[in-house]
């Protein structure tokens, strides 16, 4: 007796999605490695260590997006201290984000092809709505407050 698994024609709208999800992990990797030879943090190094690299901070919090260089913000030397030290905890905000992304990766993958044996158009729908909300949980838990990432816009 065998067992016959049939994949529905729509089957192909949960594809697009997950490498959608695919390519925006990817960029995100890039962005890493791009970081890596600017503050020359080579592998099998996954954090700079102040001790040993000036740009230590600067390299950890790579993966922020969207933020504007210090130096034109053209704040008084105590207020860019200040900028400093809240653009270092936003740093850190990003990157813990992109790797409660990276831990959940699995479970959505699963979710998402299993469901979508199913019920294709539901599963990729859900799919593309959870793509999006995670770059908006991105957005927000880079503001600073972490309560933010629970925000759309």
């Amino acid at each position: 007796m065998g067992v016959t698994l049939e994949i529905p024609a729509e089957y192909g709208y949960v594809v697009v999605v997950l490498v959608l999800y695919i390519f925006f992990n990817i960029w995100m990797a890039f962005q890493v490695g791009k970081a890596r030879r600017e503050y020359k943090v080579f592998y099998p190094t996954l954090y700079a260590v102040e001790s040993e690299n000036k740009d230590a901070k600067l390299f950890n919090c790579v993966q922020v997006l969207f933020i504007p260089q210090l130096n034109d913000w053209k704040l008084p030397s105590v207020a860019r201290s200040d900028a400093l030290k809240y653009f270092i905890f936003c740093c850190w905000l990003w990157q813990r984000g992109h790797q409660n992304s990276l831990e959940s990766m699995p479970v959505f993958f699963t979710t998402l092809l299993v469901g979508g044996l199913q019920h294709p158009v539901i599963a990729a729908g859900l799919g593309a709505l959870y793509t999006v909300a995670r770059f908006f949980y991105f957005k927000g838990y880079s503001t600073g407050v972490p309560e933010n990432r629970l925000k759309i816009g």
